[in-house]
């Protein structure tokens, strides 16, 4: 989450960046319109955002030099929501304010998530997440009645529902686990994944022996530790994301609790281990690897070749299939010869809900929530400075 290598141009003063001669050849007399991004692109987070802005960017670029939408030049215009919902909010309220902007990638994380919907659904602007996986922002709170929250809202990744119980599976029936204690970070995100992996631990035949909060500022765990040392855990589950999960890891080994720690998505960065997490520690993640996936080739080759400082982290290539989920859709949307309006972003929206392609990620297409169709989970296991994949499928029932 760095500068990327390649030259950027700064457009009107904004932060709309465009690649050097991305567009050459093809008739762009129409103008720009705007991808918009908004994702931590600053602090503890900045690792995942940056690969999300930059496999956005890539996108944007590809798009170009295939005359992509006639007519037109595309932008990306990446926001820092700093992993806080009010930060968020404000990106939501500049980008939708423009009404060259034809689609938001975003956001990562599900709290931030839950202010910037209504503020872009309100102008109808499409919202395409690669990383959000709290099911209620789809269905609703009440997962046994779905409803749709937003119609504008979509997800590449699948949802804590199906990546909860996946990881409880894992733990019980392949790690082992007979007594978990587990801990979320009182964030929308942590707190969902941990009721999903409870409930469905407590199903395979294990015992959740105790629960606790921590908060994300939080640096010293020695109190909670020393709390849940006598239950006697076999496996420490978290519910949070990396800079707390990683130190928590090391904490827990000093105090003596030398078990597994496992968690989600939100701890499957590179640095986790950098900041403490410990060979044999466990997460699962949304998708295959991918960089075992045949469809994600191309795009791991066109990542490397742009020379992003930034790898492209657990959602880049998420983010490059949400990005060209909105562009395809403007480009049916247009045709050959239409003129953009924002008037237009409902048949945008609607093709989005249509749209089918092999992305990155493996299927790209969506269900009448806005969820992905693409239910692929993998865990993966500490060994040595990274994690490394052990098992890739679906939850049960699916």
């Amino acid at each position: 989450m760095a500068p990327v290598a390649v030259l950027l141009l700064a457009a009107c003063g904004t932060n709309k960046n465009e690649a050097a001669g991305g567009s050459a050849g093809c008739d762009t007399g129409k103008g720009n319109l705007v991808v918009g991004v908004i994702a931590p692109l600053s602090g503890d987070l900045a690792a995942v955002g940056l690969g999300i802005r930059n496999a956005t960017q890539l996108a944007v670029d590809e798009a170009n030099a295939k005359c992509a939408v006639k007519g037109y030049k595309l932008v990306a215009d990446p926001e820092d929501d700093q992993a806080t919902p009010q930060v968020g909010a404000q990106a939501a309220t500049k980008l939708s304010s423009d009404d060259t902007v034809l689609g938001v990638v975003g956001t990562y994380n599900s709290s931030v998530a839950q202010v910037v919907q209504p503020i872009l659904n309100t102008k109808h602007i499409p919202m395409v997440s690669p990383a959000n996986t709290n099911p209620s922002l789809t269905v609703g709170p009440d997962a046994a009645h779905p409803k749709r929250q937003f119609e504008n809202y979509f997800r590449v990744c699948t949802t804590d529902a199906f990546q909860g119980p996946f990881g409880a599976d894992y733990a019980v029936k392949n790690a082992n686990a007979k007594n978990i204690v587990t801990i979320d970070d009182g964030k929308t995100y942590g707190v969902g994944l941990v009721q999903q992996f409870t409930q469905q631990a407590v199903k395979d035949g294990a015992k959740v022996v105790d629960h606790e909060q921590v908060s994300e500022k939080d640096t010293d765990f020695s109190g909670v530790l020393t709390k849940i040392k006598r239950f006697t855990p076999d496996t420490i589950y978290y519910g949070g994301e990396y800079p707390v999960a990683g130190p928590l890891s090391r904490q827990a080994a000093t105090m003596g609790l030398k078990v597994a720690m496992m968690g989600g998505d939100g701890i499957f960065d590179a640095k986790y281990v950098q900041l403490g997490g410990r060979e044999g520690d466990l997460a699962t993640s949304v998708g295959a690897p991918t960089d075992q996936l045949q469809t994600a080739q191309d795009f791991v080759k066109a990542y490397n070749a742009k020379g992003f400082k930034d790898p492209y982290a657990a959602y880049g290539a998420f983010a490059y299939d949400a990005a060209n989920a909105i562009i395809a859709s403007t480009a049916k949307t247009l045709g050959d010869a239409g003129t953009w309006s924002a008037s237009q972003r409902k048949a945008e929206i609607k093709n989005i809900g249509s749209y089918s392609a092999d992305g990155a990620t493996g299927s790209i297409g969506f269900d009448e929530f806005g969820d992905s169709k693409n239910k692929v989970l993998s865990v993966y296991q500490v060994s040595g400075d990274n994690w490394k994949p052990v098992l890739t499928g679906t939850p049960s029932g699916n």
